[in-house]
């Protein structure tokens, strides 16, 4: 799997996975990546800087001397955390928790052979990379479903 920062024709910035660049390439011009802002289906590669992260040493030593919360010194940004609050929050209200039937279902519905409704749930990565391959729309989400935490 390959992460692309991507932007729509109106400037939105985005990232996703997909299982290589020619499979993003044939997701794109089939129609199937969109701007999750705008909706538009124009979308392009955006320049993307690699993580780089202090030595395991430093960055411990620098924990030990900053009253930040843990999540906080590792990197997360306090907008992006509310962003994945809100983005989990409205995944939970608006799809069904399908659990590990999730890939069976996925593509169920992309071949038509159950009717379309928006679900969620948990797959291995090479079942996942099989789905966004055969272009079943499918997303990691960046949090752990309520359903699986204790």
């Amino acid at each position: 799997m390959i992460r692309f920062a991507l932007k729509c024709a109106n400037g939105h910035g985005f990232e996703s996975w997909f299982a290589s660049s020619e499979k993003f390439a044939d997701l794109v011009s089939a129609g199937h990546v969109t701007c999750p802002e705008c909706d538009s289906a124009s979308i392009s590669k955006d320049l993307m800087a690699p993580p780089v992260r202090a030595s395991r040493k430093k960055a411990v030593k620098e924990r030990a001397h900053d009253n930040t919360p843990t999540s906080m010194a590792a990197g997360t940004d306090p907008e992006i955390a509310d962003a994945i609050r809100k983005l989990k929050a409205h995944v939970e209200e608006n799809s069904d928790y399908v659990g590990d039937r999730f890939v069976k279902e996925a593509r169920a519905m992309h071949e038509g052979a159950m009717p379309q409704r928006s679900i969620h749930g948990e797959a291995r990565s090479d079942e996942a990379r099989k789905l966004i391959e055969d272009g079943v729309p499918a997303l990691p989400l960046p949090f752990i479903p309520r359903q699986r935490t204790n």
